[in-house]
């Protein structure tokens, strides 16, 4: 019997000693890096831009098809249009995607070289915590800074 005791004491010290070692979850504040990451405020800069330039297309567009006389004009000019703002707006998307993909990449490599400064078992974002865990939100975002 004091083999089977001692064997539990054993038992849930190893248990116990496991989760005294376990590093934690961190978790990041998404939003709040974003608003204070100078490289995603030149990626969003620079495809708010491209999206108004998308829209000034359209003005323009717009102006010369009112200027044509016959219904013929007219539909060619409609078709014609409608190809190139297609085309415009699939370069749009292929470019946001892309700039978007490129900074939260930057951000994910951040929160990672935190994690393992900081010895964390993971990382997440603050709306997937409801109590508990280490805010590094301020450790990424500093650490982002010190990257270009």
């Amino acid at each position: 019997m004091n083999k089977l005791k001692l064997g539990l004491v054993v038992l849930f010290m190893t248990a116990f000693a496991g989760i005294a070692h376990a590093g934690g979850v961190g978790y990041i504040d998404y939003v709040k890096v974003i608003d204070n990451y100078d490289y995603a405020k030149q990626v969003t800069k620079e495809v708010d831009a491209k999206g108004l330039e998308m829209q000034q297309f359209l003005v323009d567009k717009e102006k010369e098809y009112k200027a044509l006389d016959t219904p013929l004009k007219k539909q060619t000019f409609e078709e014609k249009v409608a190809q190139e703002f297609k085309a415009k707006e699939s370069a749009y998307v292929a470019l946001k995607t892309k700039r978007e993909q490129e900074v939260f990449n930057k951000i994910k490599e951040a929160a990672k070289a935190v994690m393992v400064e900081q010895k964390l078992d993971a990382i997440m974002d603050v709306r997937g915590v409801f109590v508990g865990g280490v805010d590094i939100t301020d450790s990424v975002i500093t650490k982002l800074k010190g990257t270009k």
